[in-house]
């Protein structure tokens, strides 16, 4: 066994290191946890008025600040392939570093000659640059989580991960915003955020000493190409692996779908108006935040197959109907129903949370590939399910729309199913050991 792989893992517990076990949260990463929430508040405090501020300050129309915003989303979609990629080759530790430079340095100029100068281009190229950093920290971080957790609590780990990472972005972040922006404005609000994250960067960088994570997890002869090659080629080399990523996007795809008409439905048509449906949206994602936890750690008494299947995509294509059709059919007056289906909603969408556990089990000898993909799947959930509204509103209407989005829930049912552990996580499972420790037997093996 590699020592380094269960350093800061063997030390005799203290009361709070058995408590925290006793969660399912790995005590030597608990400061990464903290520095985690930290960050993401900082990166969500912007989450509620930064297209509005640049269409004022410098892009000059919604559409050109909607560009800035795309270019983001693309650099999220490939940094959160790059994270597993590079975590292998370099460790979690310093991908988590670059992720923390790249946010701060392109955020600093963002603010000073982006919107400071009112310089479009530069808030383009800035702003854009910036999308690599948060991906690179946080899904760093989850690389690190999955090497070193027992494969026993790994459900609850990650739970844990989601529960700080949704929990700052966006809902800490923006009551952040709700407070700061009163007192210093928008503009100074950007750097309370710049200041929050520099906090609970460094938190996380420096306070965690476990020591997997400050080195690479690929084996010594494995050279970055071929690392960055197979981490798009064990989609097919591992097909459950890329079987799981399918899982991944649809697991929010129709989550970013329903945002970009929703709106105007429940706005407009039903006639809640816009505090209502801010509310509702709270309401989702509040409720979203604390069953991450809770499926998290139900998953690894229940398994993670089972819980993906029942709650998360069965649970989720019965919910997604409901919080359709029952407002629109008991109208603006029974808005008490549209919170309760929303909160349905919210809950079923955490019961995908052990996929994060699962997917980089399936392949343990290659945790960053299968991770990268994982990330990747996440990143493009966000251009699918825009996407099939852009194709399916007009000829389907809203309604259609909706259960097409259900029945890709039901795709993901039976998807699931194909995602059985290989024979070396299932050792570990009753070993109680972690995916870096059954991984390195598989290599040697």
């Amino acid at each position: 066994m590699n020592q380094s792989a269960t350093a800061g893992l063997s030390r005799p517990e203290g009361g709070f290191t058995r408590l925290l076990t006793r969660w399912g949260l790995p005590a030597p990463l608990f400061l990464g946890y903290v520095g985690l929430l930290l960050f993401m508040i900082g990166d969500g405090v912007e989450s509620g008025f930064i297209a509005p501020y640049m269409t004022d300050n410098g892009a000059g129309t919604e559409i050109k600040a909607s560009y800035v915003i795309t270019v983001y989303g693309v650099a999220v979609m490939l940094a959160s392939w790059l994270s597993g990629a590079l975590s292998e080759l370099w460790g979690p530790r310093r991908v988590m570093l670059i992720g923390l430079a790249i946010w701060l340095v392109f955020d600093v100029l963002f603010l000073t000659i982006g919107l400071g100068g009112e310089n479009y281009t530069l808030m383009l190229i800035c702003y854009g640059i910036r999308g690599f950093g948060y991906p690179m920290f946080a899904f760093g971080f989850l690389v690190w989580i999955t090497a070193v957790a027992p494969v026993a609590r790994l459900g609850a780990a990650v739970g844990w991960f989601y529960f700080a990472f949704t929990g700052g972005l966006p809902t800490l972040g923006a009551l952040v915003a709700s407070f700061t922006n009163p007192l210093f404005g928008h503009f100074g609000t950007l750097w309370v955020a710049v200041g929050l994250l520099t906090v609970g960067g460094l938190i996380a960088v420096l306070g965690v000493r476990q020591r997997t994570g400050f080195q690479r997890l690929a084996p010594p002869d494995v050279k970055p190409v071929q690392s960055l090659v197979s981490s798009v080629s064990i989609a097919w080399k591992n097909p459950r692996v890329g079987v799981g990523m399918l899982v991944r996007v649809i697991n929010t795809a129709p989550e970013f779908g329903m945002l970009v008409f929703f709106p105007t439905i429940f706005i407009s048509q039903i006639g809640f108006g816009e505090n209502r449906w801010l509310l509702l949206v709270s309401v989702i994602y509040g409720t979203n935040i604390f069953f991450n936890l809770i499926f998290g750690v139900l998953s690894d008494r229940i398994g993670w197959r089972t819980t993906i299947f029942w709650f998360g995509a069965i649970g989720c294509a019965i919910s997604i109907l409901l919080l359709y059709f029952v407002p629109v059919a008991m109208g603006a007056q029974y808005y008490w129903l549209a919170l309760l289906v929303g909160a349905l909603y919210g809950a079923t969408l955490a019961g995908f949370v052990p996929i994060s556990a699962l997917l980089p089990s399936l392949a343990p000898e290659h945790k960053g590939g299968a991770m990268a993909l994982l990330n990747l799947g996440a990143g493009a959930a966000a251009f699918v399910g825009p996407a099939i509204v852009s194709l399916f509103l007009g000829p389907a209407g809203a309604a259609g729309v909706v259960i097409i989005f259900a029945a890709l829930y039901l795709v993901a049912a039976v998807l699931v199913r194909f995602l059985k552990l290989p024979k070396e996580t299932e050792q570990a499972l009753t070993r109680d050991v972690s995916l870096q420790e059954a991984g390195e037997q598989v290599s040697t093996a």
